[in-house]
């Protein structure tokens, strides 16, 4: 077995679903999509962000993150570059150099299943970052190995090279990108029907009635 192991990049979405992505929320997707959710502790660095984007999947030892560094080199304009630390959640991958990289490429965002550093070199980058909070001990040029554009866990979640993400201030998302169109147009959908709702409740009709909670509960006293 080869101490790398590196697939071709994957294809890239389509300008027109990462367009309708970004208009959709992923706790509206969670309202009944249960699958493809990576770990709640997984939170943006950057508050108020939303990216969709390509993604392209890295998996890398603990301490080591000389693999990290040539997929740097790969990354296309519209990739979110999803890191799987297999396990490790004492060394930070990802600092400041890393994301000065990745912004040069032209990455929309990074996805790291563990710690970063040098928030004020990422928030100075103004780079979209989502991870397990920051750690001080970084990873160094080990040359222990790793794979590129294999699947990968992050967060719980399986991701394949290709798959859509999509990130914001609630959290990762992750889907084949077959289902990527139809799932961001139902959002988009449930998002403006629920504006409408919202309006009206804030008008003054209850919630219970327009959900129909009120009425289930009357049926079953």
């Amino acid at each position: 077995m080869a101490k790398y192991e590196i697939d071709p990049m994957p294809a890239q979405l389509s300008a027109e679903v990462v367009a309708l992505l970004e208009q959709s929320e992923t706790a509206t997707i969670g309202h009944w999509r249960h699958w493809g959710f990576c770990d709640r502790r997984i939170q943006p660095l950057l508050r108020g962000r939303r990216v969709a984007g390509t993604a392209v999947t890295l998996s890398i030892p603990g301490p080591d993150s000389t693999l990290l560094h040539h997929a740097l080199g790969l990354l296309r304009p519209g990739d979110i570059l999803v890191v799987d630390r297999l396990g490790d959640d004492r060394h930070a991958c990802w600092g400041g150099g890393v994301t000065v990289a990745a912004k040069a490429a032209g990455a929309k965002a990074g996805v790291v299943d563990g710690p970063c550093t040098d928030l004020e070199e990422v928030e100075a980058s103004d780079f979209p970052m989502w991870c397990r909070g920051l750690a001080p001990i970084t990873t160094r040029i080990y040359d222990l190995g790793g794979q590129l554009n294999r699947p990968v866990s992050i967060g719980g979640a399986v991701v394949l090279p290709g798959y859509a993400v999509l990130c914001d201030e609630t959290g990762v998302v992750v889907m084949p990108p077959g289902e990527a169109e139809a799932e961001a147009r139902r959002a988009i959908e449930r998002q403006a029907a629920g504006l409408v709702s919202q309006a009206r409740v804030a008008a003054g009709e209850k919630l219970g009635d327009r959900s129909g909670a009120t009425a289930k509960v009357l049926s079953g006293l």
